[in-house]
């Protein structure tokens, strides 16, 4: 179905038609221009202000973002999005989260959450659309914030996404390790080959790692769509034993399991696991603002890619954190001793679980095939956003100026290059047992998502009060969310929470443990330091809302939007595409 009457905002986005010559209509100025009002840089009085001065680089020039190519269509975006966001937990780890609290704490839990995604996206749809540079939220954040507050944010969303990629990487080595016989090909050649299919893949023209993930990425939603018609027909009674167990497990152990305590107290901490497990595994909103500078008529196409992103990803998380209440009992003994011994693959799996358990055959090894899919997919998404990170924060100075260089066909080659250096610590695999590999590239980033949450929507509440205290109507705006500033408030304000959180397990007695305090807090005591560091460094300072530069790039963009004219479908099939994900 095509996504583009679902919106998440008030204001839905112009028509290709419509967007050449609207786009933006602020103060007095004239549309069919076509240009973007002189008064962009008022604050309010009616006298142009200067743009606060550059700040020193490691390039020591400004280098603009021209060099990359939209070519990515509408649905590339999507899947690039929903791929980015959809690996082996929705399918394996939301077991853990099963065990811990139950089935009703793991659906509240997931749907509340959904709501805090709900908020971030929100934000970042308004500000996209109405700048779709490369790295976005990156950038914006030094423009609208503080150039050192853009430092922290960008090198914190680069070592989150860099460091799942050996994560991921691991991961396919062991769910490959789920078949009898799949031992006796090394851990090393197997990560060899992922590596050089993620640097074959990334290495050629956008369009064509726009495809490979499009197509990836289908498979993993064609099969949560598959689990979940799945769970319907064998909880009706569509399996070999012929029962009907419908919700049995919720009566029986119950919907709620307790969790370190007994009582009340031990099935709030069981829904506080969930909650946690939820933070750590929805997202969205960043991915697909990191295909904005290479979108094909991106003022067009980024709502609908967010609106459809969030709407598809919401709704697969939420059925699935209900599917796997109705398959499995939190007292399964078999999904526990898979835990706790660091099952293979998807040996762990609720829903394989049930197959077991249901005495349904060939089933489980189709599920950890595409589960094996979904963990590569997620991986290449993972190096597509480290590089375009990377790239992004060096067009703004914040990274070495080498980083800016493309391919002929828009790649930026070197950025590509340091990500597939960092993926070569999956080797400590061979060496060391795969659960502790794991552990330690998820544990060491696991705040990082929440902060970069949290710094989204402290920009945009920068981007929001610039355009207030300039003049500017928000009506006029390519996109305008619904609920602001009050979303943008919300989601700051639970994901700052979440942020500390995610660790509280190691102050209960009995828990502590120095490794894992050090892996959950660091990168919440790193950020500071980066950007305090890079403050005193550069001498940089807090904008104010009347300083905030809301004009640069615009112009670009404008002129992308007067002179684009799409291109037609190759064929029927490309027409098939386009109307569903359109």
């Amino acid at each position: 179905m095509s996504s583009t009457g679902i919106e998440i905002g008030g204001s839905p986005p112009n028509d290709s038609s419509k967007s050449n010559a609207l786009l933006l209509n602020l103060g007095n100025h004239d549309q069919e221009k076509g240009g973007f009002p002189s008064s962009l840089n008022n604050d309010g009085t009616g006298e142009k202000k200067q743009r606060p001065p550059s700040l020193p680089s490691f390039s020591g020039s400004q280098v603009e973002d021209n060099a990359m190519r939209r070519q990515l269509k509408s649905r590339h975006i999507q899947l690039i999005g929903i791929g980015g966001t959809i690996g082996t937990a929705l399918y394996v780890q939301i077991g853990r989260g099963l065990l811990q609290g139950g089935p009703a704490s793991l659906f509240l839990a997931f749907t509340i959450w959904c709501s805090f995604i709900l908020a971030v996206t929100l934000c970042m749809a308004e500000m996209v659309t109405y700048l779709p540079i490369s790295s976005p939220f990156i950038r914006l954040a030094g423009r609208y914030v503080d150039e050192a507050f853009g430092f922290a944010c960008g090198w914190n969303f680069f070592i989150f996404e860099a460091a799942l990629v050996p994560f991921e990487i691991v991961a396919c080595n062991v769910i490959l390790h789920y078949w009898k016989g799949s031992e006796i090909v090394p851990a090393g050649g197997i990560i060899a080959i992922i590596i050089c299919l993620y640097g074959l893949i990334n290495v050629l023209a956008v369009q064509w790692y726009g495809e490979v993930e499009f197509w990836a990425a289908l498979g993993k939603v064609l099969l949560i769509i598959a689990l979940l018609i799945f769970t319907v027909v064998v909880m009706c009674g569509g399996n070999p034993t012929g029962d009907k167990f419908g919700f049995r497990y919720w009566n029986d152990p119950g919907a709620f399991a307790e969790w370190y305590h007994t009582g009340d107290l031990g099935r709030f901490l069981g829904f506080l696991q969930c909650l946690i497990q939820a933070s750590f595994t929805i997202a969205g909103p960043d991915y697909v603002s990191m295909a904005a500078g290479e979108a094909e008529n991106p003022r067009v196409v980024m709502p609908r890619a967010f609106n459809a992103v969030f709407y598809r990803l919401t709704t697969f998380f939420m059925l699935g954190s209900l599917a796997v209440g109705i398959l499995v009992p939190y007292t399964d003994d078999e999904m526990k001793e898979a835990f706790l011994t660091g099952a293979p693959g998807a040996a762990a799996s609720p829903y394989v679980i049930a197959m077991r358990r249901l005495n349904i055959r060939v089933l489980p090894d189709i599920v950890n095939a595409m589960v094996l899919t979904a963990a590569f997919s997620a991986g290449n998404s993972y190096v597509y956003c480290a590089s375009r990170s990377l790239y992004g924060m060096a067009l703004e100075g914040k990274a070495p100026k080498v980083f800016t260089k493309v391919t002929a066909k828009g790649v930026p080659l070197y950025a590509v290059l340091v990500v597939l250096g960092i993926s070569l610590l999956s080797f400590l695999q061979v060496s060391n047992d795969a659960a502790v590999v794991l552990q330690w590239f998820v544990s060491l980033v696991t705040a990082s998502q929440l902060i970069n949450f949290a710094s989204m929507c402290v920009t945009y509440l920068r981007f929001y009060y610039g355009m207030k205290a300039q003049g500017f109507k928000r009506d006029d705006l390519p996109y305008r969310a619904m609920f602001q500033p009050y979303a943008a408030w919300y989601g700051l304000v639970g994901t700052f929470i979440m942020t500390f959180v995610g660790g509280y397990t190691v102050f209960l007695p009995g828990k502590w443990s120095v490794p894992t305090f050090l892996f959950s807090y660091t990168m919440i005591a790193v950020c500071p330091v980066l950007y305090l560091g890079y403050k005193f460094v550069m001498k940089t300072k807090l904008y104010r809302s009347a300083e905030i530069d809301l004009a640069k790039n615009v112009d670009e963009i404008e002129e992308y939007q007067r002179t684009y004219v799409p291109s037609p479908p190759k064929n029927a099939f490309d027409r098939a595409l386009d109307w569903m994900f359109g």
